[in-house]
């Protein structure tokens, strides 16, 4: 998209999905495990968008906390928890708690913007990357 939306059509009946307020361009979203949620960046906060109870439609988006202004540039949800990694454009990457908005800082104010955030298959490590070639990796196992 050229706008600062988020635009998507329901196959059943071709009806338009809108899903705008965003002050910069969505360049990184991720569905919930269960896909009831939407996680999208674009925002100083993360923003999440409801998939359940017949969609977003007419229905405004949660907001779950930022890192104090800075634009969330990737969002990332874990394949086996819900729990949800965001990075920002300060270089600081945390992990949510959705349902409860705990907030859980893994790395903080880096070098540059994250670009690149993701789950192993099993949730079990967490990689990051940022614009000027910083990557972080953390074992999120019990073991």
């Amino acid at each position: 998209m050229q706008d600062n939306d988020l635009h998507g059509w329901r196959l059943s009946d071709g009806h338009n999905i809108r899903m705008s307020g965003y002050p910069t361009k969505v360049k990184s979203m991720s569905f919930s495990r269960t896909g009831k949620w939407l996680a999208t960046s674009g925002a100083d906060v993360v923003v999440l968008w409801p998939f359940f109870g017949g969609g977003p439609m007419g229905k405004p988006p949660t907001e779950l906390p930022g890192m104090g202004g800075a634009l969330c540039t990737r969002v990332a949800y874990n394949p086996e928890q819900d729990i949800l990694a965001a990075g920002f454009a300060d270089g600081s990457v945390i992990m949510i708690e959705p349902e409860s908005q705990r907030v859980l800082p893994v790395c903080l104010n880096g070098t540059s913007a994250i670009s690149a955030l993701a789950y192993s298959p099993d949730g079990c490590l967490l990689g990051f990357g940022t614009e000027d070639g910083l990557i972080g990796l953390v074992d999120l196992s019990a073991g």
